[in-house]
């Protein structure tokens, strides 16, 4: 039941349609500025998602004015006024600073977390306000106003916190979506290599895991098929000089290792080595993964899981292909466990 009720304040924000029209206009005013700066908007925009980083930048920046605003509580309590007034002034430091990393994530979301947090930035919006206030009162020797106001400003920012907490253990906002996934062991086929064609993303099942496959300039890579962003799908993006792009947000990855190149992803995407036997393609979890891309659940831990191929017919192969392989219309290989 407690569960339950507090999803409410939640399922009540996602049913205001009114700011639909500010999300939409914001999102867009976002993206022209980051599309007018060129190449520096666009590094820009990097670095406050946080790619330098491996995740992203902005929960580490709310740490800042959620720890100094506690600070000054404490500290107004205690009627320690210089300390407080520090304080709260390094939190406004620090909000910017976040809003500023929030704001670029934000961007790139949609459907329910993007309203849910449009009003977690507008409620972070009204406590600086707040904070700001409390500081001209400050300034004025007003000491109970400010104090008053600072408690009020904290209140909220405590709200908007408990907002955040839900975009990203609710809707997975800023998670890696490629974590988790099982770990295939054994020799599975993917493809014909003479099934592929240069440039063109390929999706395929393996163990349950969705991997793709692309062959550009005579090379084969392969890289988890999901986006670790919000886990688009790689084989319907864009490949071009060596990366892939997620068709969803623009994420863009390196096919060579499955480093970001561009965000809103953060996380790399673990990356398979792959090889040519009898004609036909081999791909396995590679090992040095943890270090270029992101090991599959605990796979660093693990011994060598890869996927392989054998050629079925020359039937020379000693481990036989499970009867539940099935390749579809479409030309996906499915494997079964």
């Amino acid at each position: 039941m407690r569960g339950m009720t507090t999803h409410v304040p939640v399922e009540m924000i996602e049913r205001q349609q009114w700011l639909e029209p500010i999300e939409t206009g914001l999102q867009k005013a976002v993206g022209r500025a980051y599309g007018s700066g060129g190449p520096v908007g666009r590094q820009i925009k990097n670095f406050l998602h946080g790619v330098w980083l491996g995740h992203p930048l902005h929960p580490v920046l709310t740490d800042v004015p959620i720890g100094s605003w506690t600070a000054a509580l404490v500290l107004d309590m205690a009627e320690f006024d210089p300390g407080a007034d520090v304080a709260v002034k390094l939190g406004l430091i620090g909000a910017a600073a976040a809003a500023l990393a929030g704001l670029t994530d934000w961007k790139e979301t949609d459907g329910p977390a993007r309203r849910v947090g449009v009003v977690h930035g507008l409620l972070n919006i009204t406590a600086a306000s707040l904070y700001n206030l409390s500081m001209v009162a400050r300034g004025r020797r007003e000491r109970q106003t400010g104090s008053t106001l600072a408690y009020c400003g904290f209140a909220i920012s405590l709200v908007s916190a408990w907002l955040g907490g839900n975009l990203v253990y609710g809707k997975q906002i800023g998670v890696n979506h490629t974590a988790g996934e099982p770990i295939p062991e054994g020799w599975i086929e993917v493809a014909r290599e003479d099934e592929l064609r240069d440039g063109e993303p390929r999706r395929v099942m393996a163990g349950g895991i969705k991997v793709l496959v692309v062959k550009e300039a005579g090379k084969i890579h392969a890289i988890a098929e999901v986006c670790s962003h919000l886990g688009g799908p790689l084989a319907d993006g864009k490949v071009e000089h060596g990366t892939v792009q997620c068709p969803w947000h623009e994420s863009r990855f390196c096919l060579a290792d499955g480093s970001v190149i561009d965000g809103p992803a953060t996380h790399p995407q673990p990356r398979f080595e792959t090889r040519v036997v009898d004609g036909h393609v081999e791909c396995g979890l590679d090992r040095g993964s943890s270090r270029a891309g992101t090991p599959l659940s605990t796979a660093s831990l693990l011994p060598f899981a890869a996927i392989h191929v054998r050629d079925l017919n020359q039937g020379s192969m000693s481990n036989p292909m499970p009867a539940s392989q099935k390749t579809d219309a479409s030309g996906t290989v499915a494997v079964g466990d």
